[in-house]
């Protein structure tokens, strides 16, 4: 049985006082406001509506933990960059989300999306700054693949794994596309091997 496809929304936090204990496998997602995160989440788990998929970005103001099995978990952390908000809210998203990031002990892996025909921009690169001193693994997923030619998705790739190549982060990268439902499995496996759900056939 697909353990992505038994998702459910188990807990919304709004403050870092408000997270559970840390027991248990958590891997969680994080992203620009625009750049698909929802999507791709959905996606995953084969649920159309699991993750809310808002018109305007920028409305996830909460952690959303989705429970896949008992003890593990997607984390669907609140998007950043590009929301129309004040920046008292922006300041507090900062602090959920950093706190989380730094103090999370059940933490053992980020999915970091990027919109594919715009990586790595500066404020990727900050989340990235804040996982370093902690040496989790993280996993791009390139949004939107389907928007772009073969070629341009190909070379964008093989920019952004180059990027890590030199920066010694323990970052590995995907091609994706919510829409044509592309890189899926690849992605479940990976965080399926995170979680401990078991050899990759059994998380598609």
């Amino acid at each position: 049985m697909n353990p992505f496809a038994q998702a459910t929304l188990a807990l919304t936090v709004a403050e870092l006082a408000q997270l559970p204990p840390p027991i248990g496998l958590e891997v969680a997602f994080a992203g620009r406001s625009n750049a698909g995160k929802s999507s791709a989440i959905n996606a995953l788990t084969n649920r159309r509506r699991l993750a809310f998929v808002a018109k305007r970005p920028g409305k996830t103001r909460t952690i959303q933990f989705y429970s896949l099995l008992p003890e593990r978990y997607l984390v669907d952390l609140p998007g950043y960059g590009y929301a129309p908000v004040s920046d008292a809210i922006h300041e507090k998203w900062e602090r959920l989300l950093e706190g989380y990031l730094l103090q999370r002990r059940s933490l053992v892996g980020l999915v970091l999306i990027m919109d594919s025909r715009h990586p790595l921009a500066p404020l990727d690169e900050q989340m990235l700054g804040w996982l370093l001193p902690r040496r989790l693994p993280v996993h791009i997923l390139l949004t939107k693949a389907d928007k772009l030619t073969r070629a341009t998705a190909a070379a964008t790739l093989n920019r952004v794994l180059k990027r890590f190549e030199q920066s010694g982060y323990a970052c590995s990268a995907q091609l994706f596309s919510s829409l044509r439902h592309e890189g899926v499995e690849l992605a479940q496996d990976v965080i399926g091997s995170w979680l401990g759900l078991g050899e990759p056939e059994l998380t598609r």
